[in-house]
């Protein structure tokens, strides 16, 4: 048994949604991150950084989304979300991946933080400084997506088309959100399709961007 320490909607939301589609059995532990319980001494016994998701693996915790989803795809070879190591697409799974959190999670930081970049007096200026290089983003994916899609990994879906519909929620408020890009937006409807996404929503509130 698996037990995830999420905030709805937060990074934790891959991981989450990644153990429902895998049908991996887990618990979960809620961390209400309003009242910075992802500061407390508790919490940082099990993640030193403070933020969520933690996945607690046989008794184990471990950090860091992207990792976290990486090791679930993995570890279930059967569900496709993986390819193997000996596997031609691997590479390009590593690259999408790395990419995804990178670059692309890493300037959603400033979005939603801007005053740690910039100080609270500069945070227009740095979400109007970061905002074109996320448009840029989506630009470089959906021409990727037009060209060698429907999915990151062409016909194959992965893990990787799990994080990168995340980031794209993530945009949801901003002036152009993600799925605006014809191919990004069609990508986004084909996984929010799934049975798993709307689980996802009913265990943790969610109910914008549906």
């Amino acid at each position: 048994m698996h037990t995830l320490y999420y905030a709805p909607g937060a990074a934790s939301l891959l991981v989450h949604w990644l153990l429902i589609e895998l049908d991996v059995p887990h618990a979960l532990h809620k961390v209400d991150t309003a009242a910075r319980e992802q500061k407390s001494a508790a919490y940082l016994a099990l993640n030193p950084n403070g933020v969520v998701p933690t996945l607690v693996v046989d008794g184990q915790p471990r950090f860091e989304a992207a990792a976290l989803a990486m090791m679930l795809t993995e570890s279930h070879p059967d569900a496709g979300l993986a390819p193997a190591v000996d596997d031609p697409r691997r590479g390009e799974f590593l690259q999408w991946m790395f990419h995804l959190a990178n670059v692309v999670q890493p300037l959603f930081r400033i979005w939603w933080y801007p005053g740690e970049a910039a100080g609270d007096a500069q945070a227009d200026a740095a979400r109007e400084h970061v905002r074109p290089r996320i448009e840029a983003a989506w630009d470089r994916l959906d021409a990727h997506l037009a060209a060698h899609g429907p999915h990151l990994l062409g016909e194959r879906l992965s893990g990787a088309d799990f994080y990168l519909v995340m980031l794209m929620r993530w945009s949801r408020g901003m002036p152009k959100p993600a799925h605006e890009w014809t191919h990004l937006g069609a990508l986004a409807q084909r996984l929010k399709a799934r049975p798993s996404f709307k689980t996802l929503y009913e265990r943790e509130g969610l109910t914008e961007w549906a």
